[in-house]
């Protein structure tokens, strides 16, 4: 059921850059965005559209949410961040979804979609999220995955051990996350790993404003 209570007028996260030419009101595209986020369907958000009298079809709204390009930002230095995988399924395939989180606020600080998890990727993932958030200084929360501790040690970066505690912050948005992909089939049947990536990120968008 989507969470209409934690929908406000504030959607200053969705930049608009790339409306051009739509023919669609700016504020339909940020309804339509912010409600398919909150958990609404491509089918039921396209309903409640027309219920304002926009008729548009679920591609259209499915390209606002591409075309929008969103990524969790931070500029808060948190004292410690949760990381961790988990599987998300791709039709047949079942693909790794890497996240940073702040587990002071539940925040995500970064989110990547690889197609398996080695050290390699997660020095990739480690690296893409220092430059994008500041978390030199921070402790990184991690259970015993051999990959994220010697990702880490390569990288230099302060991490601790925790399989309770602040880690589970990232477990909770975990379980977000796959409530959502799993409560309707039309979020990742039949699309590339860049879309469900960029759907993901610009959930984990949603999830910080909401």
């Amino acid at each position: 059921m989507v969470e209409i209570d934690r929908l406000d007028g504030d959607t200053g996260w969705i930049d608009l850059a790339f409306v051009e030419r739509e023919r669609t009101p700016r504020q339909i595209i940020e309804v339509g965005i912010q409600l398919h986020l909150a958990g609404l369907s491509l089918s039921n958000t396209k309903q409640f559209l027309e219920r304002l009298g926009v008729e548009r079809s679920r591609t259209a709204i499915h390209n606002w949410v591409q075309k929008a390009d969103l990524q969790p930002t931070s500029e808060v230095e948190p004292n410690h961040i949760a990381v961790d995988e988990t599987v998300i399924q791709l039709d047949d395939e079942r693909w790794w979804l890497y996240a940073a989180v702040d587990p002071d606020t539940n925040k995500f600080l970064h989110v990547r979609l690889f197609p398996t998890r080695t050290t390699q990727l997660t020095v990739h993932f480690l690296r893409e999220l220092t430059q994008k958030a500041p978390v030199t200084q921070a402790t990184i929360l991690v259970d015993n995955a051999h990959h994220l501790k010697a990702a880490l040690s390569r990288l230099g970066l302060r991490f601790q051990t925790c399989r309770h505690g602040n880690r589970n912050a990232v477990e909770r948005v975990f379980r977000e996350v796959k409530r959502r992909t799993s409560s309707f089939s039309n979020t990742f049947s039949h699309v590339k790993p860049t879309t469900a990536e960029s759907w993901l990120q610009a959930f984990a968008v949603w999830w910080n404003h909401a």
